[in-house]
């Protein structure tokens, strides 16, 4: 008997070394950590907006393990602008998505006994919206960056490029698109904030 629970602890201790974790350091680790949900929760949002920010803030690994193939420095150099502004739209469109799980795009009238709830709701939506903007004029210049290198071709970021291109061009402006939901989205709160006990 005793053997039995002597073998079931080796084996144990076995599985687990070999499922030892390993350390995160670098961007591209972090950044691996980012996953797409099916149905997105806030608390999914919140948990990609957290792994984003840690890549932003880490090194580069060596050019050898990079996400593109990297042969000489030039490469490198359009590679880190290309990757720091593709972080920064992942992180514009993850504080969308969870401003988003919180607007309420109409202010209906049979909403008007949770009056307070639903401005509680918009004032987070508002924080998240004004959030991802803050990451945009960061986005544009490494956009901007790496569209004055356009020669400098990385087969592996070709979607890099086209989000560096569709910026350069003008054909994607987060910050008309967040200004209009902000726009939008003070409308409803004014609505919001009209009703009375008359309303319901």
């Amino acid at each position: 008997m005793k053997w039995r629970k002597a073998l079931a602890l080796i084996l144990i201790l076995c599985a687990s070394y070999g499922a030892s974790a390993y350390p995160v350091y670098y961007k591209e680790q972090f950044y691996r950590l980012f996953h797409t949900h099916y149905i997105e929760y806030p608390d999914d949002a919140i948990e990609n907006i957290y792994w984003l920010e840690k890549a932003k803030k880490a090194d580069f690994c060596n050019p050898l393990y990079a996400l593109a193939k990297i042969e000489d420095q030039k490469h490198w150099e359009r590679y880190r602008y290309l990757f720091d502004m593709h972080l920064d739209l992942k992180l514009i469109q993850e504080h969308l998505a969870l401003g988003a799980k919180f607007d309420k795009r109409v202010a209906y009238f049979f909403n008007a006994p949770w009056k307070e709830q639903n401005l509680e709701s918009l004032k987070t939506a508002e924080t998240a919206y004004q959030a991802a903007l803050l990451y945009w004029d960061e986005a544009k210049d490494l956009a901007r960056k790496a569209m004055a290198m356009r020669w400098v071709l990385l087969d592996d970021a070709e979607n890099w490029t086209g989000e560096a291109y569709r910026i350069d061009q003008g054909e994607l402006d987060y910050a008309e698109i967040i200004g209009n939901q902000l726009t939008r989205l003070r409308k409803v709160r004014a609505d919001f904030e009209r009703m009375d006990a008359n309303t319901y």
